[in-house]
């Protein structure tokens, strides 16, 4: 199944052109900072789909104590989120798009005005064939806020922070689990 659409063209709220550009691979438009960090999940059927609602639900985030504020309980295309990190930074978002497959899970956001940056990052989960799951979290981005952009490099080095713990959190949440 493809990944799902927005049925509006809502791009003019985006701080960016290249709206649901993370669905291709090694893409970061000129002038942007790309990220890609892949990490180990676990093994087997189970751990893919514990995994895959943990990311399509917001729960990865909440577990990583992120404040998630969604028009919606679980991703979808148009679905609005704010992002609230340490109880201060708000950073409004909306969802791109989405897939929902048998070895793929996963959904992109994109920064909208009021975002300290400006791109959109991706949370993919999926299953190789030898069963290995994994989650990348694949992104590019600017700084818009002025704090962002004094930030430079340790901004970015935040960013990459946060990915590896998305990986580190995803697999606590996924792992082996009386059912």
């Amino acid at each position: 199944m493809p990944p799902k659409e927005p049925t509006t063209d809502p791009s003019n709220d985006f701080t960016y052109a290249d709206v649901g550009a993370t669905r291709r691979a090694d893409f970061c438009p000129p002038g942007f900072h790309p990220l890609h960090v892949r990490t180990r999940i676990g093994e087997g059927e189970p751990v893919f789909r514990r995994a895959s609602e943990a990311v399509l639900t917001w729960e990865m985030h909440r577990a990583m104590g992120v404040g998630i504020d969604a028009t919606a309980s679980r991703a979808a295309p148009e679905v609005d989120v704010t992002v609230t990190l340490a109880g201060v930074i708000k950073a409004p978002c909306r969802v791109v798009w989405t897939v929902e497959e048998p070895r793929r899970a996963g959904w992109a956001y994109g920064t909208l005005s009021g975002h300290p940056e400006c791109g959109e990052e991706s949370f993919v989960v999926d299953r190789t064939g030898d069963g290995t799951v994994w989650l990348t979290v694949s992104a590019f981005s600017r700084g818009a806020k002025w704090y962002a952009r004094a930030g430079g490099p340790a901004t970015r080095g935040l960013q990459h922070a946060y990915a590896r713990r998305c990986g580190v959190v995803l697999r606590r949440l996924s792992g082996p689990h009386e059912e």
